[in-house]
């Protein structure tokens, strides 16, 4: 089984639930061809986070961010980690809920997503700046 890996950076964007997918799509063309294998793709950071939902409805991304905003509310009482701002310890505990990794199969070559299936971005702080993800193919 051969292993390829990549680094890539994702411009900044604002707070919020982005799609990736092409980003990933497209670093992974740098990559030979598999007939078969999965796809690891890390974020080298604590207050963004990966997931894969829809990619139809921009609604749903928004959806997303409202609910996580009520769930994980800024400014609670008992925060002790808050010099760096309202938004961060918010930002640490969204990120450890959806999690700093995503696992895609991949089908000669190409992610072997659902129809309707994305990679987000979930960015968690008001100005996160640029992301980097480790993208890691093990695959024949």
């Amino acid at each position: 089984m051969a292993t390829y890996q990549t680094e890539i950076n994702l411009p900044s964007k604002n707070r919020g639930f982005h799609l990736i997918t092409s980003h990933i799509e497209e670093a992974i063309k740098s990559f030979p061809s598999v007939s078969a294998g999965i796809l690891h793709v890390f974020i080298k950071h604590t207050s963004a986070g990966l997931t894969i939902n829809e990619n139809a409805d921009p609604t749903v991304r928004h959806d997303f961010e409202a609910h996580f905003n009520e769930m994980v509310p800024e400014n609670a009482p008992y925060y002790k980690h808050t010099l760096e701002g309202p938004d961060d310890m918010p930002a640490h505990i969204k990120s450890s809920l959806l999690g700093s990794s995503v696992y895609i199969p991949v089908t000669n070559g190409g992610l072997n997503l659902g129809t309707w299936q994305g990679v987000y971005l979930c960015e968690h702080r008001n100005h996160g700046g640029s992301r980097k993800l480790v993208i890691t193919l093990q695959g024949d």
